[in-house]
């Protein structure tokens, strides 16, 4: 059965006019897109200039050929790029939303790694289940596990039962509701010299979306997005489904 296009009136339809009517419309449109490019322009310079946090901890995980620390995840660069990719001890693949954000950074850092940054995919799943999945999906970056370290809970995408329990979890800097023990983000570090680390940025939710080109050429069309990419958050290739509807509501 096709998908239904949200963005399209079953009954209706869009208004048909003429291509002068559809000219003003479409001047009136520029406007707004002109004026968001030019927001967008003053919230990337504002990110730029955010303030630093070093770091204070000696983040270690486990990778398939063993142990590596953060520094060494920086592969000599001096920025580094961090996916906290939802894949926890126990379920049998990764998110399926975060293997669309994925997809779109196998392709993306072949062109930003010549621009110094590196980048990594940071989960709770063991190095097996990681390096299983991952050349099952066909994905060429590294990745590697903080199942046995403080990394995850530090950045607040991974919660204990206890958070769980209490049914509030601090995500994207505020409290939230939530039944689900990973949620997405990244998170970019710039390294000064030898274990002289600095966190510079992170993001979380719909934040993510930044990274997403195939939404954005779906929001150029009439139909638009099917439905948010994190609506489909652990459905069909992902943890079970029941997974889904948690993960929905907190990202929007």
């Amino acid at each position: 059965m096709p998908a239904v296009l949200s963005g399209i009136d079953a009954e209706t339809g869009p208004a048909v006019v003429s291509r002068g009517d559809w000219l003003l419309a479409r001047k009136a449109l520029l406007q707004q897109e002109k004026a968001l490019t030019r927001l967008r322009d003053r919230v990337d310079a504002a990110r730029r200039a955010m303030p630093w946090v070093r770091l204070e901890r000696s983040y270690r995980f486990d990778g398939p050929d063993g142990p590596v620390t953060l520094d060494v995840l920086f592969d000599g660069r001096r920025q580094l790029l961090v996916h906290h990719h939802m894949f926890a001890p126990g379920w049998t693949q990764g998110c399926a939303a975060c293997a669309v954000t994925a997809d779109h950074l196998e392709v993306a850092r072949r062109h930003f790694e010549r621009h110094d940054l590196s980048f990594v995919a940071v989960s709770r799943a063991s190095p097996a289940q990681i390096e299983a999945y991952r050349r099952r999906m066909g994905w060429g970056f590294r990745w590697v596990s903080a199942e046995h370290g403080e990394f995850n809970d530090d950045f607040n995408v991974s919660f204990a039962p206890r958070d769980l329990a209490s049914g509030k979890v601090y995500y994207n800097y505020a409290a939230v509701d939530a039944r689900i023990e990973e949620l997405p983000g990244l998170s970019v570090f710039y390294r000064k010299g030898p274990g002289e680390i600095f966190h510079t940025y992170s993001t979380y939710a719909r934040g993510i979306e930044l990274l997403d080109g195939a939404a954005l050429c779906l929001d150029l069309t009439p139909g638009g997005r099917v439905r948010t990419r994190h609506d489909e958050a652990c459905r069909n290739e992902g943890p079970p489904a029941r997974r889904s509807a948690a993960v929905a509501a907190i990202v929007r």
